[in-house]
Formats: C-alpha cells, sequence, structure tokens
C-alpha cells in the first residue's frame, strides 16, 4: 500500500486506517497489542482512536482504548514516529456525563480533553485532532432530517477552532479534523480559519460503506472541491456486511455472540439494528457470492476503491479478522458488480444513514 495525504498537510498514512474502539471491551490489552504489532508489520501506519472510547461507551471504560494504545507504543521504542496517530475529542455530552457535563464544548473542554489524550497515549503530540461528533444540533447517528427548534449551540465554530489553534501553537496537535459532519460545517470550519488564519481541517470522519452512501450527497462535492480527505469508518455495517448475520436475527441463538450487534443490546439499537439495514446486506451480501466474492472482499473492495476516501478505518477483534481485512486491498470489483450495487441502492437506499 503507498501512503496518500490528507488534505492540505504534510501526513501521509496508509489507505487502510486501524480503527481502535473495540480495544478494552471486546479485545484485552494483550490482544489488542498483537493486533498493533501485525497491522505495522503488514504495511498500516494510521491509527485512529477517541477519548470516549471502548464502544459501546461506559463510564468504567472510559479513555481504556486510548490507555492500551499508549502502553504498547511506550513498550516499543522508535515506534511512535513510524505512525500517524489520531484522537478525538468528544462533543456534547450525548448522555455521558462522565466526560463532561453540560450540552456545549467550551474552549476548556478541547483543552483538558486533548491533555488528558496525551497522557494516557504517552506522547507529546497528536497527529490528527478530530471533533467527534458536531457541538451543534446535525442529522447524524441516525437521524434523517435537521431541525432548527432543537439547536442548543453555545460553542461557536469560531471559538472551537481557536481552541484547537491553541493546542497546535502548544505543539500539542499537528493538524485537525472533523468527525460526523455535514456539508455546512465543513464549509464553514474551513471558512472561518482560512479567513482567521486559524488551522484548516484536513480530513472528516464519516460512515461510508454499501448500507450507507450519505456521503454521496453533497460531502463528496464539498470535501474533494475544499481537498478535505474522507476517513470512511464502518465501512462492513457494524458485521452486517460481512455475511455473518445472514442466517439469523441479531439476536438468534446461532447469530455470533462476540459480535457487536448480537452482544450490546444499545448497538441494536442505532441505524445499523434497523431492520430495513439488516435486509440490504443480505442483498449486498448475496450480490457479493453471485460474483466469486465474500461478503466482506466486497464491503472493502466498495472503500478501497472508491475515489471518494482516503482511507478506510477497519474495526477488528483478531488477528485472523485483520488479516483477512488487509487482503481485501487486492480486490477489485468489475464495472458491472459495481452496476449491480448501484442497483440494489436504487432501490433499498441508505438504510443505516
Amino acid at each position: 500500500m503507498n501512503t496518500v495525504p490528507l488534505g492540505q498537510s504534510d501526513l501521509h498514512v496508509s489507505p487502510i486506517c486501524l480503527g481502535t474502539m473495540t480495544f478494552g471491551e471486546q479485545v484485552d490489552e494483550p490482544h489488542a497489542h498483537a493486533i498493533l504489532d501485525r497491522a505495522v508489520e503488514r504495511g498500516v501506519n494510521f491509527l485512529d482512536t477517541a477519548e470516549m472510547y471502548a464502544v459501546p461507551a461506559r463510564a468504567e471504560t472510559y479513555g481504556s482504548t486510548e490507555t492500551i494504545i499508549g502502553r504498547w507504543l511506550s513498550a516499543r521504542p522508535g515506534m511512535r514516529a513510524r505512525i500517524v496517530l489520531a484522537t478525538k475529542v468528544a462533543g456534547p455530552s450525548r448522555g455521558m456525563p462522565w466526560i463532561r457535563e453540560g450540552k456545549g464544548m467550551t474552549a476548556a473542554d478541547i483543552a483538558a480533553s486533548c491533555d488528558a489524550s496525551l497522557q494516557r497515549l504517552q506522547t507529546d503530540v497528536i497527529d490528527l485532532y478530530q471533533i467527534h461528533w458536531p457541538e451543534r444540533h446535525v442529522p447524524a447517528f441516525g437521524n434523517l432530517y435537521y431541525d432548527p427548534a432543537k439547536e442548543v449551540s453555545t460553542t461557536p465554530i469560531r471559538e472551537q477552532l481557536e481552541a484547537l489553534a491553541g493546542l497546535v501553537k502548544a505543539g500539542k496537535v499537528r493538524y485537525v479534523g472533523l468527525s460526523n459532519e455535514t456539508p455546512y460545517g465543513v464549509h464553514e470550519f474551513v471558512r472561518l480559519a482560512e479567513a482567521h488564519g486559524l488551522p484548516r481541517v484536513v480530513a472528516v470522519q464519516n460512515p461510508y460503506c454499501l448500507l450507507n452512501r450519505s456521503w454521496e450527497n453533497a460531502m463528496d462535492e464539498t470535501c474533494h472541491r475544499l481537498n478535505v480527505s474522507l476517513l470512511a469508518y464502518s465501512p462492513v455495517g457494524f458485521g452486517l456486511l460481512t455475511g455473518k448475520f445472514d442466517q439469523h436475527a441479531l439476536t438468534d441463538s446461532g447469530a455470533p455472540q462476540q459480535a457487536r450487534m448480537a452482544r450490546f443490546e444499545s448497538m441494536r439499537k442505532q441505524r445499523w439494528g434497523r431492520p430495513e439495514a439488516l435486509a440490504a446486506a443480505r442483498r449486498y451480501n448475496q450480490l457479493a457470492r453471485d460474483h466469486g466474492l465474500s461478503p466482506t472482499q466486497m464491503a472493502l473492495a466498495f472503500c478501497y476503491q472508491n475515489w471518494r476516501v482516503a482511507s478506510t478505518i477497519i474495526g477488528v477483534t483478531s488477528l485472523a479478522q485483520l488479516d483477512e481485512d488487509l487482503d481485501a486491498w487486492s480486490t477489485k470489483l468489475s464495472p458491472e458488480l459495481l452496476a449491480a450495487i448501484d442497483a440494489v441502492r436504487w432501490e433499498m437506499r441508505d438504510p443505516a444513514q
């Protein structure tokens, strides 16, 4: 894998990024370190985490993923210089008072979160520091519509940027990014950064997979024209696009009980747990098999080959899953198969949006 640049930055990352939100919940520390070692051995230089991880978020596991990564880095001299390390500051609480109280995300909140992440990660600098979700009301996490009546923003975007600028100036952060954003948000962050000499976002981390191609509804043009890179998360739709649930409902006794969707009720209540999402996944998975591919191969290749995607974030719970995901890098989708994928989307749209 050749590395690719992120936006207007000097960060060059592998086109496959190892997401780590399973570390500290589904994956214990020794296995997490083994996964990290194997990923680097196989050419992955890009790691993504967040202060709120592990997932599902609980007070007991808050910060555990960053802590696991920090111990891994500390035990491997020289490793920090080999990787691009990304983490995220949580947005407004969303029912997680152990992160912060209140509805806003002040400059002080951002600075405190960054300092805590640096300590857990045992590093002096974060290469890419992302706002995990917008401070303002947005249609995200399964909410389809913007509703002005739900606006509760208390921290202007410029204030957020100025807080991030302080972290960059202090040498704690190299570049900044966004996550779960909208076209308006990206444009406003870039506009204000350019108007006031503040850090310009280099990447946006949003969902992108066969079950949720909402990125293609304006975000792709926005980010292409502004030179902001897409980091695609949930490329296999929380496991639905691996085929593991093709013969069973998410809660059936025959379903893989270690899978997040089977194990955690809170996951099933999200967009990925919709019956429509499972029905669409089964259509895509059968389409893959009809073309001689595994469902995982097709789902990942859809992201890996896509001009919209700079780096695809994979999440795994074992070395076998990691190897399968990395091996899929060589999978190519024919024009006929891509047309068939589009035909299913035309019929079933984006059930996990």
